[in-house]
Order: structure tokens, then C-alpha cells, then sequence
């Protein structure tokens, strides 16, 4: 990046504040936000892990070091992608026409086109989500988790690398699933460094992404860190599970006007 002369910030979850690269923020116009290690619990025991990373355009002089031209919404995010490291380090990137998927040839040192313009399935057999969070979550997300138990065709997959799970939907179809909490309300996952970057793709590859209530790509982040639930994958198994929470929000509205009559 340096070398470049075309990125002035990096912000990640790592780091409290972005690191600014001063010879380059003249004319640097670019800032590099990632999760270096997606995954890192899996670090110890061999199993797969990622980066994702997204480019933003500067915007403004950001005389103060605030970085706070970077609290907009997806729609402002130029590039997005993640490596993954497993069998066969993997590429996918897009720069908002189409979804691309590199894999790196080690007699080469370098990433060979495997596959272009991935469309994720509408519909797919797959939900990823960590169940043992199942009496954390509210009753909306279990009313779906025992939907997916009662009914045949689908198939619990979880690795606890958000990049393996979601390169699996990616390809094959499904959802993941990461909401809020009792103890973590807005769950677990960064809106900029992860859950943003991955909505791009998402939405680049013909799926959705969503916090439940809203897509992500529309969120506003207050801060840099700014968590955020996250439901992504195929149209059709994003809006089944979207489906579940407004029913239950109907249903508590119901009961509150109910108790107020």
C-alpha cells in the first residue's frame, strides 16, 4: 500500500484508530478497510480462516485524524472481497460488476481466474449459525431455528469462520446466520469490516444481506466499530428468516395493544 502512493488510511477491527500512511495522504485518495483474521479460533486447531477487506474513496481532507468520512452507509464502498485459506487459497473480489473468484497457483505465485460472475442460488439446503447461542437469542431466531429442524431439505453447517461459511453459500446456496444476543443485542460481527464488505458481494452476486430488519448496505454506522446482527445469503432464505422476525414483532405488538385495552 505504500509503495502504491494510492492509500492514505487502514482501519481495521484490530486497531482502535486508523493508521495513516502520511507520504502517501497528499494524493492518496483510498482507505483499506479489513478483518485480517476472520476465523482466528481456528487458527489453533488447522481449520479454514480468511481476510475481508473492502476500498473506500476518501472524502474530505480529514484534517482532525477522525477518519469520519467512513461512517456512511455500503452503497459508499468501491471494493469489496475476502481470501480464504484452506485446500486452495481463494480470491473473491468484485468492484461492483460481478463477483470473481481467484485461486492462487503456487508454481505461479499468483491468482488465476477460476470462476466468473458467481450467482448465488435464490434458494439453498444450507443455514449457518453457531446453536449454541439458541436460549440467547430472541424468540423470532428460535421460531426459525425449529422451522429448519421440523422441515427435510436443509442442512446445518457451521465452522466458526464467517468466510468459509459464507464462500459456502456463496456457491452453494443458504443462509448465515450471526444476530444479536441477550448480552450482545447487536451481535457479534463489524458493520465495516465485515458485515458491509460481505453485503456488497452478496448483493453483487444476486443475494441479500440484511440485520434482520433492514439491509445492511443501508446502515449508517456511528462509530468505527459499530457491531451489527447479520442475515445473508439467498434472496429466498434471507427473506424466510426476515419473515419469522416481523411475524413475532406483529405478534408482540399485538400483545402489548391487547394489555392496553
Amino acid at each position: 500500500f505504500k509503495q502504491s502512493g494510492l492509500v492514505c488510511r487502514l482501519a481495521s477491527e484490530e486497531m482502535e484508530k486508523p493508521y495513516y500512511i502520511p507520504e502517501n495522504c497528499p494524493i492518496g485518495r483510498y482507505t483499506l478497510v479489513y478483518d485480517p483474521i476472520d476465523g482466528s479460533s481456528n487458527v489453533d486447531i488447522n481449520l479454514n480462516v480468511g481476510s475481508i477487506f473492502a476500498i473506500r474513496r476518501q472524502e474530505g481532507e480529514d484534517l482532525e485524524g477522525s477518519a469520519a468520512d467512513l461512517l456512511q452507509d455500503g452503497s459508499r464502498q468501491i471494493a469489496a472481497g475476502y481470501i480464504l485459506y484452506g485446500p486452495s487459497t481463494m480470491l473473491i473480489y468484485s468492484i461492483g460488476r460481478g463477483v470473481h473468484a481467484f485461486t492462487l497457483d503456487p508454481s505461479l505465485g499468483e491468482f488465476i481466474l477460476s470462476t466468473e460472475n458467481i450467482q448465488i442460488p435464490n434458494h439453498g439446503p444450507v443455514y449457518s449459525v453457531n446453536e449454541g447461542n439458541f436460549w440467547q437469542w430472541d424468540e423470532s431466531i428460535r421460531d426459525y431455528i425449529r422451522y429448519m429442524h421440523r422441515h427435510e431439505g436443509y442442512s446445518a453447517r457451521y465452522s466458526g469462520a464467517l468466510v468459509g461459511d459464507f464462500h459456502r453459500i456463496l456457491f452453494q446456496g443458504g443462509v448465515f446466520l450471526y444476530p444479536g444476543t441477550q448480552k450482545k443485542p447487536a451481535g457479534k460481527l463489524r458493520l465495516l469490516y465485515e458485515a458491509a464488505p460481505l453485503a456488497f458481494l452478496a448483493e453483487q452476486a444476486g443475494g441479500l444481506a440484511s440485520t434482520g430488519v433492514q439491509p445492511i448496505m443501508n446502515v449508517v454506522p456511528d462509530e468505527l466499530h459499530q457491531r451489527v446482527p447479520l442475515v445473508i445469503g439467498s434472496c429466498e432464505n434471507v427473506k424466510l428468516v426476515e419473515s419469522f422476525i416481523q411475524e413475532r414483532a406483529r405478534l408482540d405488538q399485538d400483545a402489548i395493544a391487547m394489555t392496553t385495552e
